[in-house]
């Protein structure tokens, strides 16, 4: 019973001590983060409406982007997503995602 404490306070400091960093990141960090995030719920959402990739790919195509970088990285979150065998809903994609992606920038520092 005293390890079972003793490992449950462990995991909420390391959780605590985790969403400390996460507001360590820069604005921009924390706005990539988004962005992708929405492009892979946006692209989950194609995927399970039985949009085919090429049609993924020539939607997201068509899209403005605000910077060069965007668009060869929301084609290559669209080909990821489809590549996968995932069936979440894409909310729940987003919000994986996004924990993901800041997990990483918080492991590039």
């Amino acid at each position: 019973m005293q390890s079972i404490r003793f490992v449950l306070t462990l995991w909420a400091f390391a959780a605590i001590s985790g969403v400390a960093s996460a507001r360590d990141l820069s604005k921009n960090e924390r706005d990539i983060c988004t962005w992708g995030a929405g492009m892979a719920g946006t692209a989950q959402q194609y995927k399970l409406s039985g949009l085919t990739l090429y049609g993924a790919r020539k939607k997201i195509q068509a899209q403005h982007f605000s910077q060069q970088w965007m668009r060869m990285s929301a084609l290559g979150i669209a080909e990821q997503t489809y590549d996968s065998p995932s069936r979440l809903r894409p909310d729940s994609v987003r919000q994986v995602y996004y924990e993901g992606c800041i997990k990483h920038e918080l492991a590039r520092r």
